[in-house]
């Protein structure tokens, strides 16, 4: 019961992708093959809101809502592992129509042959946790 909160806000974020049309293949499509801006406009209105929120809590040193100190540590400027990371990503985008966020709310759209989708992510997750310590970190 104490999670019905995720469960809601998880329900409220699918009903806005899905009325923002992001999860639409054919969206995705237009965006890959540079037909259309509507994709690029909302992954970098994204981008623009989190760097703007991050700059919010590192200045503000705001506290999350338990009032614990929110420590965001400084990332590695190594380019080559965000290049071949970016591009693993990019690779599966394309190939299954879906980003990972959205999955979830493919199958609640009736789409379940993104079960499929899911299971190798979750496979995927799998094996990096296995491997994590072998990968250059």
């Amino acid at each position: 019961m104490k999670y019905i909160k995720y469960l809601v806000l998880g329900i409220v974020f699918g009903i806005v992708l899905t009325k923002a049309e992001v999860i639409s293949w054919y969206r995705i499509y237009e965006m890959f093959r540079f037909q259309s801006f509507h994709m690029y406009g909302v992954l970098g209105s994204a981008v623009i809101l989190g760097i703007i929120i991050t700059q919010t809590i590192r200045r503000l040193n705001l506290k999350s809502i338990y009032g614990e100190p929110i420590n965001i540590s400084p990332k590695d400027r190594s380019i080559s592992r965000y290049l071949f990371g970016g591009f693993l990503f990019g690779l599966g985008w394309a190939l299954t129509g879906a980003c990972p966020g959205p999955l979830f709310t493919l199958v609640g759209n009736g789409e379940s042959v993104f079960l499929v989708t899911i299971g190798a992510a979750i496979l995927g997750t799998y094996v990096y946790g296995r491997i994590k310590h072998k990968l250059p970190h």
